[in-house]
């Protein structure tokens, strides 16, 4: 009679066991084919000598919780490339250079540059407003990400001025030639396909 009850309790306590639902997996985003690009633009009375800069921003680590609906990411100055189109590889290389030094990015200083969301608020079916505080360049500012989920992608654009950031933007020629002030940041962050849930 004990064995039996016993065998009962076993067979009872695995189907209990069976039937709790498995926990959600976390969502691995795919860095090798994110992109994230920034977008800064020439300004000033000779701007037409000036040109325009195109920035490739690879990522460095990402987190991303959908239960939680929390992000973190991290990108390293010395990993963003200058990829401005029509431009030669040396002048590539000197808008770089400026880029990372200590008059912009001051990568040595400030070698990395963060996002952490505080809140997500969602907006239609497939839209969403991530709320969270980006530091960059040693300074800590909130930042209000829109942001459209489609096919497995996370993309969106955000601006950014870099004078809230601590940075000056730079000028040439007393000004004659410089930079906007206002940055565009456009993302595409791409997530890696979910294994079926392990028991």
């Amino acid at each position: 009679m004990k064995a039996r009850i016993k065998w009962l309790l076993f067979t009872l306590e695995i189907s209990l066991f069976l039937s709790i639902p498995s926990a959600a997996q976390p969502v691995k985003i795919n860095t090798s084919i994110s992109k994230v690009t920034v977008h800064v633009y020439k300004a000033g009375i000779f701007s037409a000598f000036g040109d325009n800069h195109t920035i490739a921003a690879p990522i460095s680590s990402a987190t991303l919780d959908t239960d939680k609906r929390s992000v973190e990411l991290t990108f390293r100055v010395k990993d963003m490339k200058v990829v401005d189109p029509g431009s030669s590889d040396s002048k590539r290389q000197q808008v770089e250079n400026n880029m990372k030094g200590g008059k912009v990015l001051d990568g040595v200083r400030f070698p990395e540059i963060t996002f952490v969301s505080a809140s997500v608020e969602q907006q239609g079916e497939a839209n969403y407003l991530v709320h969270g505080k980006l530091t960059l360049h040693g300074t800590t500012k909130p930042v209000n990400v829109p942001v459209l989920f489609k096919g497995g992608r996370y993309s969106g654009t955000v601006k950014l001025k870099q004078t809230d950031f601590g940075i000056t933007p730079i000028t040439i020629a007393g000004g004659a030639v410089k930079v906007k002030d206002m940055l565009e940041l456009d993302f595409d962050i791409a997530t890696e396909p979910q294994s079926a849930p392990q028991r």
